[in-house]
């Protein structure tokens, strides 16, 4: 099949990293189920929300899909927890859309300690119009329809009670020349604003950093995760979870592992899984016991010993890891690599994408600085057939698994071309070769390490994705070549 022609679509955010401030970095960013809504989360505990537009003009297929400024609220503070003497920094560290029940839109938001389920909705400014009067005749016209609707009531009245009838009939004219003459107060829609409440507030069950919230597909729990435990939450109650996974050791000088990532299985509610710092993924059902230490599956790949080195433990930590949208196949990254895993093979990944393979001779600078540590997300289209990770200078990487080629993107206002790397049968062999070729364009030593597309999302539906990159959300859109 033909690869697609990605073009850049938007932009949103700052001009540039010599602009951008430490709250305003991007760190978090999420489509929900419709994709007519972005989520954009940053280090200074703001959430932004992006809508698409609905153009019935623009029907043409070559218009690429636009979004607008929504709504944007401050989700958390800064916190300090006496206690154990830390301060508790407000970045948004992942964001999850609820699916929609009604006109207002949910979504869970979370910093290192605490969870909120947010409530956004289009709230109705009304005010008291002071200028609005009766309008005489049609009331007068309802009273006189009424009047002479039942001329033979009148009459029976008068009959019985002359003189009596007579004065009340005198009173009600009287009365509806008073009314005339009322000024009586209207309620108008003055405008419409976009408000968000937090309707449920999940604290005090973490210890450790929060890394990962997943929503389950029975629509009604979710799950968090730190370095050791992960809660299974009800989202109608944040006064108790229970803990499904607990790796701490009795003795905390025998841990060994962390987890990084976790996220439930996208149709079997009982299923979710979870990925550690030695490079392994590991599948709980709920349905074995209420604690699922003891894991159903465990995807690795085993490594030859003597290609270990001091950097082995480090590049080999999965830093985020995704089920594709059917179950089928399990999306995983480390370091180095993109790996696509079959849920029904476990021993080894069914792709391997080198991203990183260039950076190998640059592990010792890269450990110094600190950048071996940067956790790239990942994320697949709508049928597992695109893969898309970030990677530093602010390439992006789309890897096509029909075609079979990786095309690298640079986020960036200026550089909207893309450079396509056409994998032949000799360079699909290349992870089993010690010097693998490298990527075309690109060079170790003209990257720029402090430039980097951590964060990615792609759309439900279509071609399209978001990336974060600083203080910028740079959006993407693809069309298929003719």
């Amino acid at each position: 099949s033909e690869p697609l022609d990605w073009r850049f679509s938007q932009t949103f955010g700052g001009k540039g990293n010599e602009d951008a401030s430490d709250a305003d970095v991007v760190s978090a960013i999420e489509f929900d189920q419709t994709g007519d809504f972005i989520a954009v989360g940053d280090r200074g505990g703001r959430v932004l929300l992006l809508e698409r537009t609905h153009d019935k003009q623009s029907s043409k297929k070559s218009k690429l899909p636009e979004y607008r400024f929504y709504s944007e609220f401050q989700s958390h503070e800064p916190e300090f927890d006496y206690l154990k003497s830390l301060e508790i920094e407000e970045k948004i560290n992942k964001i999850k859309w609820c699916p929609k029940q009604n006109d207002a839109q949910f979504l869970l938001t979370t910093n290192d300690k605490t969870i909120k389920l947010w409530k956004v909705y289009e709230k109705k400014i009304k005010q008291v119009s002071t200028s609005a009067t009766t309008t005489g005749p049609s009331y007068n016209g309802s009273l006189a329809s009424n009047n002479t609707r039942s001329p033979s009531h009148t009459t029976y009245i008068y009959n019985s009670s002359g003189a009596h009838n007579m004065n009340n009939n005198m009173n009600n004219s009287n009365n509806n020349n008073n009314l005339n003459n009322f000024k009586i107060p209207k309620l108008t829609t003055r405008e419409t604003v976009v408000t968000a409440t937090p309707r449920k507030i999940f604290q005090n069950a973490h210890a450790y950093h929060i890394n990962s919230i997943s929503l389950n597909s029975d629509g009604e729990t979710y799950i968090s995760s730190d370095d050791l435990r992960i809660h299974l939450w009800n989202l109608n109650i944040n006064t108790e979870c229970f803990n499904v996974v607990d790796i701490k050791p009795t003795n905390m000088e025998d841990l060994t592992e962390v987890i990084t990532s976790a996220e439930f299985h996208p149709t079997s509610c009982n299923i979710f899984m979870y990925s550690s710092s030695k490079g392994t993924i590991k599948l709980g059902d709920l349905r074995s016991s209420a604690l699922c230490d003891n894991h159903a599956k465990v995807f690795e790949e085993y490594e030859d010993p003597s290609n270990k080195s001091f950097f082995s433990e480090i590049i080999s930590s999965i830093s985020d890891i995704k089920f594709s949208r059917d179950g089928r196949y399990i999306l995983s990254r480390d370091f180095l690599t993109l790996k696509l895993w079959d849920i029904n093979m476990e021993n080894k990944p069914v792709k391997t994408i080198q991203i990183h393979d260039y950076l190998k001779p640059k592990l010792c600078d890269l450990y110094e600085n600190d950048c071996i540590f940067d956790k790239f997300e990942c994320t697949l289209n709508h049928d597992g057939t695109q893969m898309l990770t970030g990677s530093y200078h602010n390439y992006l990487h789309i890897y096509d698994r029909n075609s079979k080629q990786d095309v690298c993107l640079e986020a960036s206002k200026q550089a909207t071309k893309s450079k396509t790397k056409t994998l032949t049968t000799k360079m699909k062999l290349r992870s089993s070769k010690k010097e693998p070729k490298k990527p075309e364009d690109i060079h170790p030593d003209a990257i720029e390490y402090t430039k980097k597309t951590l964060h990615c999302a792609w759309h439900p539906k279509d071609n399209l994705i978001a990336v974060g990159a600083a203080n910028t959300v740079y959006l993407y859109a693809a069309t298929e070549n003719k």
